[in-house]
């Protein structure tokens, strides 16, 4: 073989199939895990994805990667640069660390399931490369991560996030469990590393490198990076498979994605809108949230899957709408609720931040303003229990995050709405008529518990705040709070109106 020219020999190599003697091909590939439906198992046989690498190419690529980013990192930990970044910069990677790192060691088990399961050679083939650089993925983010322990305790999250019950990680897991582990390799291939891989974190990433090296974290931009050029590889595996569902059953197809698209859309709401409109230094912004879904989310969503002769969701209308208020309210509650929190959510609400809002988000100041203006007041006056959280929010039964969307009524006013569905016997309460949708005809796959769930059933004592933060994990030295209240400063000129309750509100 080694006389042989690469392009003679490979197509031996990462095709490898065979005929089965002893047993029956529903044996080696049971539906419940191949799940190849409406499609013959003979069209499997035309799936091929464009990134074609041998074992040793693989193994040399990756070494010269894991090389660069650790030189980087060994050289950048004699200088004091982390001291000088900001505490919102901080926070933004503080969540990623504890946000992704396990979620990658989650794509490692789904990649495994790929490369047994998969319907074709090539596919198992690349599956088995693509599990190699999720357990890459997970090592690098823990190694970069426990390196700052020792000057902030809340970066030990990195690792101890997804072993807790904080709602952050209940949210997550039911979100990741239900795309990574729960599906067949099929709808599995075209909810990660197409909708989400390719559609999302491949993406993000590149943006967040750009954050990080604008903010002066170059060592967080050397690790995103040296993630992101594994992506390219094995997030095609998506591609051919969804090409070969989409020829023998479409409605599958478009449901499978749209799915994927709205679960992921929400994670981002919550972690990626805040980081880039609040916690970003304000010099250091290149785009808003919303520009940079447009920009980089939106339209690439939209040509992929167009292309594949797929329609835009259903939901669209409703997700569009979400860009303006999505984000904004969730950045709010998590800053309410900031002991449950791993790291330190900046409120980002100076005047010149407050100016900067209004002019990427017109109906920001109309919608939040006056809700800033109470937390200001209280944290001025020097009342800052009433700025902490007394119970639990409610959260969405699909999702798991907190029902706070604003939605603009017919009568001009804008209000958070609770999207209501009773299942046998019991009521569940969704953010969104998306979450609900999609909850509705999912219902019998899994879904985790809300932590509102788990509170109402008595599994949280004391059912009080404080038992509430020890479920959770959180003890004193970790619980999130503002880094510096000072923001709040600039507003003591204001001059403080009086509220009278509106008839009806």
């Amino acid at each position: 073989m080694t006389l042989l020219k690469r392009e003679e020999w490979q197509h031996f190599v990462r095709d490898v199939d065979w005929t089965f003697a002893y047993v029956d091909d529903e044996a080696v590939f049971p539906e419940w895990h191949s799940g190849t439906g409406k499609v013959p198992r003979e069209a499997w046989l035309n799936w091929e994805e464009d990134y074609k690498v041998s074992y040793s190419e693989y193994v040399a690529t990756q070494r010269e990667k894991e090389g660069s980013a650790y030189a980087v990192k060994a050289a950048l930990q004699r200088s004091r640069a982390w001291e000088t970044l900001s505490e919102g910069w901080k926070s933004s990677t503080k969540m990623h660390f504890g946000g992704v790192t396990l979620v990658e060691y989650e794509a490692t088990l789904a990649e495994l399931k790929m490369a047994r399961f998969g319907l074709n050679g090539a596919w198992r083939n690349v599956a088995a490369f693509g599990a190699l650089d999720e357990i890459r993925h997970c090592q690098i983010t823990l190694f970069f991560g426990h390196e700052f322990v020792g000057k902030d305790p809340q970066y030990d999250w990195t690792q101890k996030m997804f072993h807790t019950d904080d709602w952050v990680a209940v949210s997550l897991r039911n979100l990741f469990d239900g795309m990574m582990v729960t599906p067949n390799v099929v709808d599995l291939a075209i909810q990660l590393p197409l909708t989400f891989e390719t559609g999302f974190t491949n993406l993000q990433f590149v943006a967040l490198s750009a954050d990080a090296l604008e903010s002066g974290d170059v060592n967080f931009a050397n690790m995103i990076s040296s993630i992101q050029t594994d992506e390219a590889r094995h997030a095609q595996q998506g591609g051919p498979t969804l090409e070969i569902l989409v020829e023998h059953d479409p409605i599958r197809a478009q449901w499978v994605i749209d799915k994927a698209f709205w679960g992921s859309a929400r994670a981002f709401a919550a972690l990626t809108g805040p980081a880039m409109d609040y916690y970003t230094p304000l010099e250091h912004r290149k785009q808003s949230y919303r520009e940079f879904m447009e920009e980089w989310i939106i339209d690439q969503f939209i040509r992929t899957i167009e292309d594949y002769g797929l329609r835009k969701p259903w939901f669209w209308d409703e997700f569009m709408k979400g860009l303006d208020t999505w984000h904004h309210a969730l950045h709010m509650g998590l800053w309410y609720w900031r002991p449950t929190l791993w790291w330190k959510p900046t409120a980002g609400v100076t005047r010149d931040e407050r100016d900067w809002l209004r002019e990427k988000y017109p109906n920001w100041e109309t919608v939040y303003g006056d809700k800033w203006d109470v937390i200001i007041d209280n944290v001025n006056s020097g009342n800052m229990e009433a700025t902490l959280p007394e119970t639990l929010p409610w959260l969405c039964s699909m999702c798991h995050l907190p029902c706070c969307n604003a939605t603009l009524g017919y009568d001009g006013r804008w209000r958070v709405r609770d999207y209501l569905l009773t299942h046998n016997g019991v009521t569940y309460h969704f953010c969104t008529a998306g979450c609900r949708q999609i909850w509705w005809k999912d219902r019998d796959n899994l879904n985790h518990p809300t932590v509102i769930d788990r509170f109402l059933a008595g599994e949280i004592q004391p059912m009080d705040v404080g038992g509430i933060l020890g479920y959770m994990g959180l003890t004193p030295d970790v619980m999130g709070d503002d880094p510096d209240y000072g923001w709040a400063a600039e507003y003591k000129d204001r001059i403080v109106t009086p509220r009278v309750p509106v008839a009806g509100a």
